[in-house]
């Protein structure tokens, strides 16, 4: 998967990992981008930088999206890679409100599907196009501290596996970016700000990278259409020891929380991503 005249619509462009995504395909030579957030401002403004387009929506409206794309079909033509990139953080655990579980459920996987409905049709007929869709390392571990995170990204995972094996058959591909902590606006906008900085960045155990960084890890591992998108290379280790032995992978994840709480239980407003217990 080439970025060089592609036609490109991304999800949650207005900050953070998407305006980087927008950024690093325009020096790619991409055809036309198509900036999508619900900040207008934003929107704009990342648009502007890379001469593409803004549409400003909410990626759990259905209707919406499927507005998007048969707008974008219209005017640009067939859409080569849609990035469904949007997401946010929420800390709690069971006592958090059913709504609120659903609201990121309808964010973090819904989103995905809606996207895949309205796009999928047109790269079918055409035998060519690429999803690229954003998870979280949380969705191959686990995300300590936040109950809704953990489900719907591993979710995500599943639904994006899903339509790499039901589709290849019709050209289609697709990839799954799932990072650690990167330096973006949901880390600084989280609840758990200022006690995620007090317990040192326990999510940034192994790095809090960059954006860009995360770009350059995204366009090399489309360039080998890579299914696991992992910008923080420790992940697959970590998950290969899950997948071998998941008992002493969770007694591992219950002494790294305890060490890190100094044998305190978990508050509901602490956040960390999985990791293996060597």
């Amino acid at each position: 998967m080439r970025i060089q005249d592609k036609n490109i619509v991304i999800t949650g462009a207005g900050s953070g990992i998407g305006a980087a995504l927008a950024r690093r395909f325009h020096r790619e030579g991409a055809r036309h981008l198509v900036v999508v957030d619900r900040d207008p401002d934003n929107a704009a403004a990342v648009a502007r930088e890379v001469g593409g387009q803004s549409a400003v929506l909410d990626v759990a409206d259905e209707q919406a999206v499927r507005r998007l794309v048969a707008t974008t079909e219209l005017s640009h033509g067939g859409i080569d890679l849609f990035v469904s990139n949007a997401g946010y953080v929420t800390v709690g655990g069971l006592e958090i409100a059913n709504e609120e579980l659903q609201k990121m459920w309808d964010v973090h996987v819904m989103a995905h599907v809606y996207a895949a409905r309205a796009v999928l049709p047109g790269m079918i007929e055409r035998g060519q196009g690429y999803i690229l869709n954003t998870a979280s390392a949380a969705g191959l571990l686990t995300q300590l501290g936040s109950l809704a995170y953990s489900v719907t990204k591993h979710a995500a995972v599943a639904f994006a596996e899903w339509i790499a094996i039901s589709h290849a058959h019709q050209g289609i591909g697709v990839s799954v970016l799932c990072p650690q902590a990167v330096a973006t606006n949901i880390r600084e906008n989280s609840p758990s700000r200022d006690q995620m900085k007090a317990a040192g960045g326990v999510a940034a155990g192994d790095g809090v990278l960059e954006s860009d960084d995360v770009a350059q890890c995204v366009i090399d591992a489309l360039a080998e259409e890579r299914f696991w998108v992992l910008p923080h290379a420790e992940v697959a280790e970590y998950h290969r020891r899950k997948a071998t032995d998941v008992d002493r992978w969770i007694r591992g994840m219950r002494r790294f929380q305890n060490t890190l709480y100094e044998g305190r239980s978990l508050p509901g407003d602490w956040l960390v991503e999985g990791r293996d217990d060597d």
